[in-house]
C-alpha cells in the first residue's frame, strides 16, 4: 500500500510523539510548583512532575490509538467495504484492564511514600509555633518567646507568620469554631484545622521571602478574608522578632 506524502508525514509524527515527549522530560519544570522552597516541596514536586509526565505519555498513546484507525484505516475510494466483525478480543480486554490498574497502583505507591515523609512529625525540630484558625482570621503563638508572644489577625489586617530559614519548625494546628484549612500554595502544603482535634506538622523553609497563605475550605460568609502572610527570615531576624513580641501582644 502506498501513502500520500501528507499521510507519511502524519504517520512519522504520530510515531515520534512519545519519543519527543520523553526526551523533553529529561529536565522538566516545576509544572506550577516552585522547587526548593520548603522540605515539603522537595517531596511534592517530583510526585507532581511524575504524575504529569505519566498523564502526558498516556494521553499521547491514546491520541495515537484514536488517530491511527481514522487516518490509516479510512474508507477506500472505490467504495466502503464492511470490515470483519468480532465480538471481543481477549488480549485487548485484558490489556485495557491491567494497564490502568498498574498506572493507578504506581501512582498510589509513590503518593503514599511521599505522604508518609511529609506528615512525619517524629523528627527533631528547633522551633515550635501554634496556629489557631477562627472565623475569620488566624492567630499565631510562639511558645519559645513566652505566653504573651501572640499575633492575632483580623479580616481587614491579615497576620504574618514569621519562620526562620533552614530550621525545622513543628506546628500545632487548631480550629476554634468550624473546619478551616491552613494552605500555603508556594509551600505545596495544606492541612485541615478541625474543631476539637489538634493536628501537627513540621517542615523546614529553605528560601527567604514572603508568601501568601489562605483558608481554602468554605468556612462562612467572610471566608475570602481568611488570609495570612508567611515571612521566611534569617535565624538572627527570627530571634529579634521574638524579642519584639515579648511583653507586647500583637
Amino acid at each position: 500500500m502506498r501513502f500520500s506524502p501528507l499521510t507519511t508525514r502524519l504517520r512519522g509524527l504520530l510515531l515520534a510523539a512519545p519519543v519527543l515527549l520523553l526526551t523533553s522530560c529529561s529536565k522538566v519544570s516545576g509544572l506550577g510548583l516552585e522547587e526548593g522552597v520548603t522540605s515539603v516541596n522537595d517531596q511534592t514536586v517530583p510526585l507532581w512532575q511524575g504524575a504529569w509526565i505519566a498523564g502526558g505519555v498516556v494521553g499521547v498513546i491514546t491520541l495515537i490509538l484514536i488517530l491511527w484507525p481514522a487516518v490509516f484505516h479510512r474508507g477506500k475510494k472505490d467504495g466502503p467495504e464492511f470490515p470483519k466483525q468480532t465480538q471481543y478480543n481477549i488480549p485487548v480486554e485484558v490489556a485495557y484492564t491491567v494497564i490502568p490498574f498498574i498506572i493507578v497502583a504506581v501512582l498510589f505507591f509513590y503518593t503514599v511514600q511521599k505522604q508518609n515523609v511529609i506528615t512525619n512529625t517524629t523528627g527533631n525540630y528547633s522551633h515550635e509555633i501554634s496556629i489557631n484558625a477562627f472565623q475569620w482570621s488566624w492567630q499565631f503563638e510562639y511558645p519559645e518567646a513566652g505566653p504573651e508572644a501572640v499575633v492575632t489577625g483580623t479580616t481587614g489586617q491579615p497576620p504574618t507568620l514569621v519562620v526562620p530559614i533552614g530550621e525545622s519548625v513543628r506546628y500545632t494546628l487548631n480550629a476554634n469554631d468550624v473546619v478551616h484549612a491552613f494552605y500555603v500554595p508556594s509551600f505545596a502544603f495544606q492541612m485541615q484545622a478541625l474543631p476539637g482535634v489538634t493536628n501537627y506538622f513540621q517542615f523546614t523553609a529553605n528560601k527567604l521571602g514572603e508568601y501568601r497563605g489562605y483558608c481554602n475550605i468554605l468556612c462562612g460568609r467572610s471566608h475570602t478574608y481568611m488570609r495570612f502572610n508567611v515571612k521566611v527570615v534569617t535565624l538572627a531576624e527570627y530571634n529579634a522578632y521574638l524579642e519584639t513580641l515579648k511583653g507586647s501582644p500583637a
